[in-house]
Formats: C-alpha cells, structure tokens, sequence
C-alpha cells in the first residue's frame, strides 16, 4: 500500500470519528471535562467510531506490512487500547470518590452555623406573605394569556397564537418583592421558523402576594432560552462558549431594570475528581442580546437569586447531617445522625431567596429537631434547633381543620408569626383553585387556624397562640393618647392606618381588615393602642386599638 493512500485512509477514519463525535456532542453537550462522566462515554464512544472505521485501512496495512503479535493487536487495537484506558479512569476515580473513603470531606462541603430564629427571620405580617406555589402560578400564567386572546386587540391574539407560557416557574426577588417568573415558548417548531427573527416577545411575572400578574413586553425580543433550536439554544448557546465547564440546567433571572438573564451554576467536583459536586460561579448569559460573562460564587451580583440549586444544598446539608462522625456511624449506630425532610420550599428575606427544609432525626420521622436555610445566592447555611412538627404533619393539621370541605394543602413555607416559628399553606379545592389559608405553629401543630383571607387567618393563629397558656407572647407595650395624626394608605392591595398620638415618637400602623372600626376614628380622638415594641423604621405594628370612652 502506497504511503498516500494509507495517511489518506487513516485521515478519513478519523475525519469520519471526528464528525460523528460533532453530532454527538451537538446533541448531547457533554463538558469536555475528566470531571464528568459524560465525558468518558462521550471520548470512549468516539474511539469506537474510530477503530471501526479504521478496520478496513489496518486490514490491508497489516497485511502489507507483515505485521505479527503484539505489534499487529497495538497497531491495530490502538483506539480501543485509549477506550480501555478512559474506562479505567472512570471506575478508578468513581471508586476513589466513593463516601466510604472521603467522608470527613462530604461532611464539610457544606459549612452550617447555628442560627438565632426570632433575630435572624424578620417578622411578617399577612401583606407581605408570598402565598403563590408553583401549581397556582402556572393557573395564573395560562389565565393571563387567556385575558389576552380574548380581547379584541389582533396583535395580542398574534401573539396567544404563536407562544406559550413555560411551566418552569422561578421564584426571585424582584426589587425587594418575592415573584414568580418564567419565559414564554414558542408553540410549536413551526411558529419558531415564523418567529425567530423576533424571538420570544417578553416573560410572565407574578407578584407572590398579590398574585398581580403581568406579561412583560420587551423592546427587542429573546433570542436565546430553552425553546430555541439549534445554536440559540441556551444550554447549546452556553457549551460551545464554556465547554470545558460543568454548567447546571439554566434558570431565568432578572435584574433590577428588567433585562432577562438565563443564569447556569459552574458545577465542580472536590472529592476524587467525580464526587463532592459543588458551586463555584455562574455563566450568565443576557437573553436578548447573547452577552455573557462568567463570575466566581463570591462575585456574583447581588440581584441574581439561584445561583446554588436548591436540591445540591439539600444533598449537600444530608452528606452533613450523616457523616459528621464518620461513614460507619451513619449506618451503624447512628448517633447524632441527621437528614432533611421529605420536600423543600422557599422564603424571600433581605433581598435573597433561601432554601428552607425541615431536619429530622433517622430514629424518627414524627417530628422535626429543627430547620435549615440556605442562601441560593452565597450558599451561607443554617441550622435552627426549633424542634416540632414536620411539614407533613402540618399539612395533615391544616387539612383536618377544613376535613369536611375536603381541601388540600400546599407544602408549608416558614414564617415568623409575632415571634413564633409558623407554617404557612393555601388550601386548595379538588380543582387546584385556593379557597383558604391556614397556619400552623410549629412547635404545637394541634395550634392551628383557618381563614378565607390572609389578614382572617393571622387574625385567628394570634388569637389561637394568645389563648394557650404555654405561649409567651412577644414583646407587647400599650400607649394612650389623643389621636395627633391619622393617615391612611393602601400598601399590597390592603388599606393601612397610620397614627400618630401625642407624646409618643412613633407612628401605629394596622390594616382595616384587622379592625374595621378603624375608618370612623378622627384625629382627636382618645385611644388606646397594644403594640410590637420592636418598631420598624419609626413604625410599630399595632395588634390591637380600642376607642376610649369620652370622659
């Protein structure tokens, strides 16, 4: 065989290798990484395209060249030989990364402080509760395309014609408000070559406690998401920029000034190169224009929410709570061993979004030994030791005040309820539509209150928790006076009051819906106010107000 025609035939065995190795990787986008194991099948596949390829070429070489033994199985078997080899690499890191071996070093990726409930969860009052779950923004994000195609408007009814909503809701913070927020998609491939010039049009965002929803229209539109095709594809638009890079499933974000984002965490694996995933830093990637930047964790912008995603944090709180004293304890013995509970859920505080679950104990599911949050955005975690019921045990709670309605509830979010750790559920129909709330203390989950509105339901759980002889009540003052001022103002679609009596420094604020009486009170008039001592920018929340005789 002629040199030329056996480089040429070795090139096309390879350019052969190498295009189905592109295909492959458009298709599939494993990292080009030793860290993922993808990679070992992706590069182990590539081989055995090539060796096949190869065969008629070695064929007629060998034979040429008269080779015999260990010369001809080398020459011949080189590609499977380098196949081979990956797949030592991959059994020998996995095995090396296995937690009976490093689990001092699971224990530690996530670092848990003890936390102080009352001082480091702000109270909430009813107005600022988030009561929107993933299942009733989905409602609401339909119902909003709905109101659209039934208006007489032809560029709105274009526009229910060719994109719908995704199911992939996000909770964020959006200028200190907790939302939901989620892309729209194109409805089908073929609206998707009509439209994608254009690209998608704006994103739903629905404010979690006054379930206001609303289509944000964008001067230009997306061009990048998960329902593009092709090169626009955010996850295929994301790999060919970082392709060495363990990237986790994008989410959408948005700024302070509205400008969508899909935000992917930078994943890295710190036990024996396949084990110990963990966050490191973020691609963000702009979806209108296709700008993108890489930031390390601590460098992340502040306006970004979920950057850790919730399920590693909870994984990585597990590897904690079992091998903290060694991988046998964890199974044999089990002292002090600890795990998360069944689900997880998210609260809003100081402009971030934490992961919250509940921590039990293995001996026992009945109840929890206290909670944890995480911070999605600097992955700061901490343990509460509030021991009491588990989530389930609060949903059963809840549905059994309302069982003869036959209502449902949603998996509890955690509030701080005048100094009380407190479950908070919608009560849903068998239509998935909510028709109540409840809360449930989480320290006595037989203290429990229903209510066909926020404001009633807050109303009761505080009227409960007072009547119990073994509450001890927040920090309570009462003032009396004459009324100096009164203002009033709607704040989250509920009516406030203001007052400003004589000789007192602060304002007293309740809403109408706890104390009707409130309209017919004039300045001048003699009052009598029990308050939250703890005042909030010169304002006390004011938790009871009675009108005094005139003398």
């Amino acid at each position: 065989m002629k040199k030329s025609k056996y480089l040429r035939g070795e090139g096309l065995a390879l350019l052969i290798a190498l295009v189905v190795g592109f295909v492959v990787f458009y298709a599939f986008l494993p990292p080009i990484s030793l860290q993922s194991r993808e990679f070992y099948f992706f590069a182990i596949l590539l081989m055995g395209v090539w060796f096949l390829a190869r065969i008629p070429i070695v064929s007629s070489y060998v034979e040429e060249k008269g080779m015999q033994g260990r010369k001809k199985k080398l020459y011949s078997f080189f590609p499977l030989l380098i196949a081979a080899l990956l797949a030592v690499l991959l059994v020998l890191f996995s095995v090396l990364s296995l937690k009976i071996f490093n689990a001092s070093r699971y224990s530690s990726l996530l670092r848990v402080e003890e936390g102080n409930f009352t001082q480091d969860i702000p109270q909430i009052t009813y107005d600022q509760i988030p009561m929107l779950d993933t299942e009733s923004a989905q409602r609401l994000g339909d119902r909003k395309m709905g109101e659209l195609a039934a208006t007489n408007n032809e560029e709105q009814k274009s526009l229910v014609s060719q994109f719908e909503v995704s199911d992939d809701y996000i909770q964020i913070n959006y200028q200190n408000r907790p939302m939901r927020v989620t892309q729209l998609e194109y409805a089908s491939f073929f609206k998707w070559l009509t439209n994608r010039k254009e690209g998608l049009p704006g994103y739903i965002m629905i404010d979690m406690v006054t379930q206001e929803t609303q289509l944000v229209r964008l001067e230009q539109g997306m061009k990048y998401s998960p329902s593009e095709y092709f090169g626009r594809n955010i996850e295929r638009y994301m790999r060919f920029r970082y392709p060495t890079m363990l990237l986790g499933k994008p989410s959408l974000e948005v700024d302070d000034d509205g400008t969508p984002y899909f935000v992917a965490p930078r994943l890295k694996n710190k036990i024996g190169m396949l084990g110990g995933t963990d966050v490191v830093g973020a691609v963000f990637v702009n979806a209108v224009t296709g700008g993108h930047t890489y930031y390390d964790l601590a460098e992340v912008p502040s306006w970004a929410d979920h950057i850790c995603p919730a399920d590693l944090l909870v994984e990585q709180y597990d590897y904690y709570g079992a091998f903290n004293d060694g991988f046998f304890n964890a199974y044999i013995g089990q002292r002090g061993v600890t795990r998360t509970t069944e689900d997880y859920n998210y609260i809003a505080m100081n402009d971030d979004v934490f992961v919250y679950t509940g921590v039990t104990s293995v001996s026992s599911d009945q109840s929890n030994i206290g909670f944890l949050l995480c911070n999605q955005r600097t992955k700061e975690a901490k343990f509460y030791p509030v021991s009491g019921a588990t989530e389930q045990s609060a949903q059963s709670s809840a549905q059994g005040a309302v069982e003869d309605l036959g209502y449902t509830a949603t998996f509890p979010i955690l509030l701080n309820i005048n100094n009380q750790p407190t479950y908070f559920m919608s009560l849903k129909d068998s239509s998935g539509l909510v028709k109540m709330y409840a809360m449930v203390n989480v320290a006595n989950y037989q203290r429990v209150a229903v209510g066909g509105t926020v404001a009633e339901c807050e109303k009761k759980y505080t009227q409960t928790m007072q009547a119990d002889s073994s509450y001890v009540p927040q920090e309570t003052q009462q003032a009396s006076g004459s009324i100096e001022e009164i203002r009033s103002a709607v704040v989250g679609g509920y009516t406030w009051y203001y007052f400003k009596i004589i000789g007192y420094p602060q304002y007293f604020a309740m809403s109408v819906e706890q104390n009707t009486s409130l309209p017919v009170l004039n300045t001048g008039d003699s009052i009598t106010i029990t308050y939250d001592s703890q005042a909030v920018d010169g304002v006390a929340k004011a938790l009871d107000v009675t009108r005094n005789p005139a003398s």
